[in-house]
């Protein structure tokens, strides 16, 4: 394997980790239960998409029972 002929410079280090940095994430409402909600992913909390139910949502009664 190939070692670096010249150490990197720190400069050149975090330059090249500029893209690692963490981006803030987009929240949207839910159309439904108007909680915050991923953009493109379904509602956990009732489990609609766009307005349609795309995952059935165990109620907390029903959790609590188990």
């Amino acid at each position: 394997m190939s070692v670096p002929a010249r150490r990197k410079s720190s400069c050149k280090m975090k330059k090249g980790r500029s893209h690692q940095a963490l981006k803030k994430v987009n929240l949207n409402k839910c159309s439904k239960c108007a909680k915050a909600v991923e953009a493109h992913k379904a509602c956990a909390f009732c489990g609609t998409y766009k307005g349609k139910e795309v995952i059935k949502v165990k109620s907390k009664t029903q959790k609590k029972n188990k």
